[in-house]
């Protein structure tokens, strides 16, 4: 069974938005790592950069196949995790921590309500 954190909002291809303050952070969950298996590589988005509400920003790549991290809101991405790029396996490890990818302003708060809860994630995963 995949953790399912109650404090983050979900997105139906499995990134996750942790709100602190007036910036989200991004990343992949649990059940999206599992599903990658061994991740070898992260292509991290450019800070400065504007993204639009489910843009493809980024991508992960696994000993199984490479799949696109998208935006779960429009914003600019203001940090990215660079210790990925020495240590990818940290989304393995702790998808909901130091596996952060990265972080970006709020441009639309509303899209917040997009997103899914915890149960409703669960739910979609069935679990």
């Amino acid at each position: 069974m995949s953790q399912v954190p109650s404090n983050l909002k979900y997105t139906a291809e499995h990134e996750w938005v942790r709100i602190e303050g007036n910036d989200a952070v991004i990343g992949i969950t649990d059940f999206a790592q599992d599903a990658l298996t061994d991740v070898v590589w992260v292509e991290l988005p450019e800070t400065g950069v504007s993204v639009s509400e489910m843009e493809a920003c980024g991508s992960v790549e696994s000993v199984k196949s490479v799949s696109e991290i998208y935006a779960p809101i429009a914003g600019e991405i203001t940090e990215v995790n660079e210790s990925l790029e020495d240590s990818p396996e940290q989304i393995n490890e702790d998808p909901y921590g130091n596996g952060w990818i990265w972080r970006m302003t709020v441009s639309d708060a509303s899209q917040l309500d997009d997103l899914m809860d915890a149960v409703a994630y669960s739910a979609q995963l069935g679990e």
